[in-house]
């Protein structure tokens, strides 16, 4: 036993002094492009150590990066959410402005065409809760002079008329409600018949007689004959005609685009107005028109020689 531990011992001395050798070789040979041996061997063991150290810090501080990189990347994206949410929101904002500028713009063109007819821009507030009545609230009222039964208006057609005034507001009964009329004619015909809500977008045209010719698509306006509006006015469209009993049954589309009301004008007048409209000829024939306009239950004479009575003039 103790010989064998000494010859492993010797064993052991041999192998450190080869090495030992191989070592002061490894230092004293040199290498033209390397330099010494030693160094060749110190860098190739250690090389790879270094590249698997490498590539793993390199690993490692990439995923840390792009940790933070997300990060950064989800507050930029909830706040380009939020920003595009504040642009949309700016965008219908001034989409409604400009809807609103063009509104009053045609309010203003109207106004101004309509310059002899004493009239007031009113702003729709609110309207009737009940689904039997169709009624609107405006912001304008007594202290605009606003009255009781004065017509309601937009540049498109006839809305309605006012039914109670108070001091900063007013109630318009549209002409769409149950309880609604307005004296109406067909532009063409000159046929007179009274137009009346039924509850519903559409109008009925009462008084027409079945003997009448009414075409679909022919305008329907105002004859002022109610003393409310002026004549002529818009009202609507004949959107359908059908045989009844004594009279027709005829269907009209309302001009005004009542479901949509945001800006009406009020004509501050009950009586009779001439809108403006282009001079006509003085002719004999023409002079029975105005008389007839006037809704008399009995026509006139308008004969020069009874125009000329002194008795038929007044001061």
């Amino acid at each position: 036993m103790a010989g064998l531990s000494s010859r492993h011992r010797s064993l052991l001395l041999l192998l450190g002094v080869v090495l030992l050798q191989v070592l002061l070789l490894a230092v004293q040979i040199k290498r033209d492009s390397q330099g010494r041996l030693i160094r060749v061997w110190t860098v190739s063991a250690v090389s790879p150590v270094e590249r698997s150290g490498a590539w793993g810090v390199g690993k490692i501080r990439d995923a840390w990066r792009h940790y933070f990189a997300l990060s950064d990347t989800a507050r930029q994206n909830e706040q380009l959410r939020r920003e595009n949410g504040e642009l949309k929101l700016e965008i219908m904002q001034l989409q409604g402005k400009s809807a609103e500028a063009d509104r009053l713009a045609a309010l203003l063109k109207f106004k101004e065409k309509q310059n002899k007819v004493p009239m007031v821009a009113a702003r729709v507030i609110g309207s009737s809760a009940d689904p039997n009545s169709n009624v609107i609230y405006i912001g304008q009222g007594q202290r605009d002079g606003i009255r009781k039964n004065m017509g309601v208006i937009t540049p498109e057609g006839v809305v309605g008329k006012v039914i109670e005034a108070y001091r900063d507001t007013s109630q318009v009964l549209v002409v769409t409600d149950r309880d609604s009329g307005v004296g109406a004619m067909i532009a063409d015909s000159r046929i007179q018949s009274p137009v009346g809500g039924s509850g519903d977008p559409l109008l009925n045209m009462k008084y027409v007689g079945n003997d009448d010719e009414v075409a679909v698509g022919a305008r329907v306006v105002t004859s002022g004959m109610d003393r409310i509006f002026p004549k002529d006015l818009p009202v609507g469209i004949i959107t359908q005609v059908k045989p009844g009993g004594q009279y027709k049954q005829i269907r009209v589309k309302p001009s005004a685009n009542l479901e949509k009301l945001e800006e009406v004008i009020v004509l501050l007048t009950t009586d009779p107005v001439v809108l403006k409209q282009e001079p006509a000829p003085r002719a004999s024939s023409s002079s029975a028109a105005p008389a007839n306009a006037r809704g008399n239950s009995t026509s006139q004479p308008t004969s020069a020689a009874n125009a000329a009575k002194p008795s038929d003039k007044r001061p």
